[in-house]
């Protein structure tokens, strides 16, 4: 196999286990990744607020706005006034969020998350760059795209 071969096979790869742990996390779960990752954002047990919630899993306001409907819709989180600031609303894991998220499987992007942080400074470096300049020989530079390892749309519960 040659290098194009070989390159081309690592890009379908990453993108079957994407899509496939996204599906397996959504069987076991009902929760997308994003879903996820912002209520093991909740789980911290710092007030957050819906802000403070796309900060901390770098997603927009108006997506996490979306995810936390409908997993509040879901019974898994809910909102709740600021006790000393009346126009804070924090988002907090409801009893049934916590028994999820203790249930639910690592997610694909946690576990690469923790070895990326392992490898070398130079290694991640390397890394990003390469994978800056695949993005970009694939026209994909300014498609708009959030750092989660997620198919389809981002605040949408797969089927």
């Amino acid at each position: 196999m040659d290098r194009l071969e070989e390159t081309l096979v690592a890009l379908r790869q990453i993108m079957r286990a994407t899509d496939l742990s996204g599906r397996s996390l959504a069987r076991e779960t009902g929760l997308s990744t994003s879903q996820l990752l912002a209520m093991q954002a909740l789980k911290s047990g710092d007030e957050m607020t819906a802000g403070a919630i796309a900060k901390e899993v770098n997603l927009s306001q108006a997506t996490i706005s979306s995810l936390i409907d409908k997993l509040e819709g879901r019974g898994l989180v809910m909102r709740e006034r600021g006790s000393t600031d009346k126009r804070k609303v924090y988002v907090v894991l409801t009893h049934a969020g916590e028994e999820l998220l203790s249930q639910a499987p690592t997610a694909l992007q946690d576990r690469f998350s923790e070895k990326f942080e392992e490898l070398e400074d130079w290694e991640q470096g390397m890394i990003a760059a390469a994978m800056g300049r695949v993005a970009s020989m694939m026209g994909a530079s300014n498609i708009d795209a959030a750092p989660v390892l997620h198919t389809g749309a981002i605040d949408k519960t797969p089927v």
